[in-house]
């Protein structure tokens, strides 16, 4: 009885002190969101200084067993960040991997939030390399049934920036035929459709690597997984300027593809 009084406690503790870092040199960034507009750019610089040092702690930080808890927590405040239009238009989005390297450190199987880290590191922040390779350190701890289903999707999102963003034909066939390969062991209609077209774009980019069908059908998942209407918008321009069309369909909207 003892003893399990001593091992709440001690949590009760661990977790006061996690929340306790987080609000340690609160970012003036969030103190800046009522007043933005008024907000000069060398303080908006020191603020997102302020708020790279106080992740760079984050991430040095131990969970104390609340791994989960530090990662929700982490992506809420990314949201925050990455949602923030105004100032990102000030600032960029340079801080974008560093809330990534903390979730995937504490909870590298929290599927929903890589497509935030591939979408907001490699088209936002420019930084695809970055992106990749946390999205490598969280596929160490991903299998093809764990988390059960879906974990194909972080093949398909570190494809996409091979070759999106990278050029790296190749690699990207590697990632897609993995993706393919995860997907196609369950049964239902998403992972099926997810095996097909993976299985499809590792075929054009075997054939060609500079597969204009290929780079379209990377840019249609974008188009797919969209987070916001800007990525929308960046992936229907570049769908267009790679010959491919949006048509209705009796489904909803397709893309054709150029090629055959």
């Amino acid at each position: 009885m003892l003893a399990s009084r001593q091992f709440i406690g001690t949590s009760a503790v661990a977790l006061l002190c996690v929340l306790g870092v987080g609000y340690l040199q609160v970012p003036q960034l969030q103190r800046l969101i009522a007043s933005q507009k008024a907000a000069t750019p060398q303080t908006l610089e020191k603020a997102t200084q302020a708020e790279e040092l106080r992740l760079k702690l984050l991430q040095k930080t131990p969970a104390f067993g609340f791994d989960n808890f530090f990662a929700d927590w982490t992506y809420l405040n990314f949201i925050q960040y990455f949602g923030d239009d105004d100032i990102r238009a000030k600032t960029g989005y340079r801080l974008s991997p560093e809330y990534f390297e903390i979730i995937i450190k504490h909870d590298p199987r929290f599927l929903e939030s890589y497509i935030g880290l591939s979408t907001s590191t490699s088209m936002y922040a420019a930084m695809p390399e970055r992106s990749i390779a946390l999205m490598d350190k969280g596929l160490q701890s991903l299998r093809p049934n764990l988390p059960p289903q879906r974990s194909y999707y972080v093949w398909r999102y570190k494809g996409i920036d091979q070759l999106l963003f990278l050029g790296n034909a190749p690699a990207a066939k590697e990632s897609f035929t993995k993706a393919a390969e995860w997907a196609s062991q369950y049964s239902d209609p998403e992972s099926q459709q997810v095996a097909n077209v993976s299985r499809q774009t590792a075929t054009f980019l075997a054939r060609n690597p500079k597969s204009k069908s290929a780079q379209i059908a990377a840019w249609t998942m974008v188009l797919s997984n969209g987070v916001d209407e800007r990525t929308k918008k960046i992936a229907i321009n570049r769908i267009e300027a790679l010959g491919g069309k949006l048509v209705n369909t009796p489904k909803g909207i397709a893309v054709r593809s150029p090629e055959n």
